[in-house]
């Protein structure tokens, strides 16, 4: 499966990227970070995924993450951890809100993110 970012800053356009890559769940912490650091300046931007992974990483897991040295409750090191630092580090600088929807349920950036993250995988698979 591949990843794809839709990214729309104000007043300038928009950055699409698409990746190849084999698990989803890490595809799509992968994916937001990868849009928040196409963003030049400290901004405040809305971010729609649906992956609950994603949504429930950022929003209740990462602060205890990060509060008990990247362990899970467990005391487990937490999975794809180097994601989820990247991930919070290009949110550090941003004022960023959350939304989950559900995937292809016709939501136009959650399309195009899913048309990037096809053809992303395509180009990889081809070796381009």
């Amino acid at each position: 499966m591949g990843r794809g970012a839709a990214v729309r800053p104000p007043r300038a356009g928009t950055v699409r990227r698409g990746v190849d890559a084999d698990d989803q769940q890490p595809d799509g912490v992968d994916g937001a970070d990868r849009a928040l650091e196409t963003l030049t300046r400290p901004s405040t931007v809305s971010v729609y995924t649906d992956s609950t992974y994603v949504r429930n990483g950022v929003m209740s897991w990462l602060p205890r993450w990060k509060g008990n040295g990247w362990r899970t409750s467990n005391r487990e090191p937490v999975k794809n951890a180097d994601l989820w630092r990247r991930l919070d580090e290009a949110m550090a600088p941003h004022q960023v809100e959350w939304h989950w929807v559900k995937g292809h349920a016709g939501h136009p950036e959650n399309e195009r993110a899913d048309r990037l993250a096809v053809k992303g995988a395509q180009e990889a698979r081809e070796g381009r």
